[in-house]
């Protein structure tokens, strides 16, 4: 049945080589758009599938030779069929992750919401910290960032930042960071010296297309005001600053940091499409019996998915139960080490649901 499986996807993969040469689709860009994306999701197992059957052919042809060889000959070929056995181990392994169902998100933009929860001005404050944090991570990776809507605290934290980070595998390493983080450190604001215990929450979303959602221009209740700064004060003349109601859902977004109504309405509904894919992706899973608790629950700390401690230098991640003593370093950006000990086990489940 496994080999059926990859032999079906082999001839796909042929039929799709085909289809993609021929003149009725390349001049068509929508089609070709669609086959050229899924012969790139089915050549990586299509070459893992060449090299099991090529490794196990050298395992048939060095056992055939082992029977009729003599002395020293018999060594050799048995080494070959114990390596050629072992690669053809590794690359089973490697085909069952490759067949596991593909996250519908993977190759899209992202949207991270960071919000400051509960600590009042301190929770503010770490949320700026996660802010430089992915920035800092981004910038490793290659990715560019784009902020979109930033509201400074009074103590130069952060009371929400929305933003977007743009790169092939955004959606792959920052999936799994939506929650809430706490932090326990002594705020700048405590004069005794006492540890108090903060949080933020981070949204992420995968950013949405126009073609992925579509809004009806009626459904949306638009409001313009004046741009505010911290304390509510005034920091422009004019109406430029848009709020979008969607009234099925009663999603809202809200936009001022541009000087034009016209930029924080497109900006707004960028967000508010991201917003709706990832409830209508909820919703979905919800019906195949998938219930996920939410990303951020209430912001409360007893909901905590990482904590951040400073006196120790001690990062945690309660998913997973991973404690590194590295908080500079991934503060400053080094998350890679967490994010591919989430990914692993992630896949490990993946593949424990699939009965692999």
């Amino acid at each position: 049945m496994y080999d059926e499986r990859l032999n079906a996807i082999e001839d796909e993969y042929a039929e799709v080589e085909a289809r993609l040469s021929s003149s009725e689709v390349s001049n068509n860009p929508n089609v070709l758009r669609e086959l050229s994306k899924r012969h790139k999701e089915l050549s990586d197992v299509v070459g893992a599938f060449r090299r099991l059957k090529a490794a196990r052919e050298d395992s048939a042809t060095a056992t055939e030779l082992l029977e009729e060889a003599e002395g020293d000959e018999r060594e050799e070929l048995r080494l070959e069929v114990e390596n050629a056995n072992t690669n053809a181990e590794r690359i089973e392994e490697e085909l069952q992750a490759l067949l596991l169902p593909k996250d519908p998100n993977d190759g899209r933009n992202v949207i991270v919401e960071i919000r400051g929860a509960e600590g009042g001005e301190e929770a503010n404050l770490f949320a700026k910290d996660l802010y430089e944090m992915y920035t800092h991570y981004a910038q490793s990776r290659g990715w560019k960032i784009e902020v979109l809507e930033e509201h400074a605290s009074e103590r130069d934290g952060l009371d929400e930042v929305i933003f977007v980070v743009k790169g092939a595998d955004a959606w792959a390493r920052l999936s799994l960071e939506g929650g809430v983080h706490r932090v326990q450190r002594v705020p700048v604001t405590e004069s005794k010296g006492r540890v108090h215990t903060s949080s933020a929450t981070v949204l992420v979303l995968p950013e949405a297309e126009e073609v992925d959602v579509e809004i009806d221009a009626n459904d949306l209740k638009i409001d313009v005001y004046r741009s505010s700064g911290p304390g509510g004060q005034s920091v422009n003349t004019t109406d430029s600053a848009v709020r979008i109601t969607h009234i099925p859902t009663g999603i809202v977004v809200a936009m001022q940091d541009e000087k034009s109504q016209i930029q924080n309405r497109a900006k707004a509904m960028v967000v508010l499409r991201s917003r709706l894919l990832k409830a209508a992706q909820d919703a979905q899973e919800s019906e195949m019996g998938d219930l996920r608790r939410s990303q951020v629950g209430g912001g409360g700390r007893s909901e905590k998915i990482r904590t951040y401690n400073f006196k120790d230098s001690r990062v945690t991640d309660h998913r997973i139960n991973l404690t590194l003593y590295k908080l500079d370093a991934i503060l400053a950006g080094d998350l890679d080490e967490v994010v591919d000990t989430l990914m692993a086990a992630k896949r490990t489940e993946q593949l424990g649901d699939d009965g692999s």
